[in-house]
């Protein structure tokens, strides 16, 4: 299991959900942080909290819909002159629930896309080169089970992308000591999953934080985050790599 005392963590949708559960959770471990959200504002209390716990932290924010923001946030991150071993693409947005599919707008995609999908894809882009240089990097992209569901589909379409991307990009790195994983945190009651959702933020985890963790060099795999609730993080990782399998395409 990867110790990642000392390592350094980088995090969207910090400031709150289960972006903001994952933020104390890799801090507890004594993982340095770079926190994510769309204005520093909505970061002071995690980076507060943090920070009390004895890691280093920075606040960073961009409108992830606008790729020349991410691109910005992602130069402000060099600028650091820190190495990211972990990304937690952990931001996404449910653009709207449409009774009336048949008329979902064109805006429901291109959205959902710029957010869901290519927020995250440009991210794995900038630091994956780096983690490949240095020999070391983790980067867990937070997918959704969601299926069979029309009344979402800008949402659905713009995660099953992301999924494809991820498994594709893990292609590359399997084997190496940088692994790609998807997490997919179940139906939590988060602003995005409301309050009608039967899981509680914290049922995420250690599930959706397990691909950080597990130090088997095998990329390309989904886990479900419900599948480890109640368990330890040692347990979690264990059960991770003796029993989830990467997809072998998605």
């Amino acid at each position: 299991m990867v110790n990642v005392k000392g390592k350094w963590a980088f995090i969207t949708g910090a400031a709150r959900g289960i972006g903001y559960l994952s933020a104390l959770y890799m801090a507890e471990r004594g993982c340095n942080l770079i926190l994510h959200s769309r204005d520093l504002e909505h970061t002071k209390k995690v980076v507060d909290e943090v920070e009390k716990m004895g890691v280093k932290a920075y606040a960073v924010s961009a409108e992830l819909v606008n790729p020349d923001s991410v691109k910005a946030m992602l130069a402000e991150i060099d600028a650091l002159g820190v190495d990211v071993d972990i990304v937690l693409n952990n931001a996404g947005m449910q653009i709207a629930y449409r009774t009336e599919y048949f008329e979902t707008p064109v805006s429901d995609y291109t959205d959902s896309f710029l957010i869901n999908t290519i927020a995250p894809a440009l991210i794995c882009y900038h630091f994956m080169p780096k983690m490949k240089e240095k020999g070391f990097g983790r980067i867990v992209n937070t997918t959704s089970g969601i299926r069979l569901d029309p009344y979402q589909a800008g949402y659905s379409a713009s995660k099953a992308a992301l999924n494809k991307i991820t498994v594709d990009l893990g292609y590359t790195m399997d084997g190496t000591d940088v692994i790609l994983s998807l997490a997919d945190p179940g139906w939590c009651r988060t602003d995005l999953g409301g309050d009608k959702a039967p899981n509680a933020p914290e049922s995420a985890l250690p599930g959706v934080l397990v691909g950080a963790f597990v130090d088997d060099k095998k990329s390309g795999r989904l886990f479900s985050a419900q599948d480890f609730a109640g368990m330890s993080l040692e347990e979690a990782v264990k059960k991770a790599e003796e029993e989830v399998q990467p997809l072998e395409e998605y």
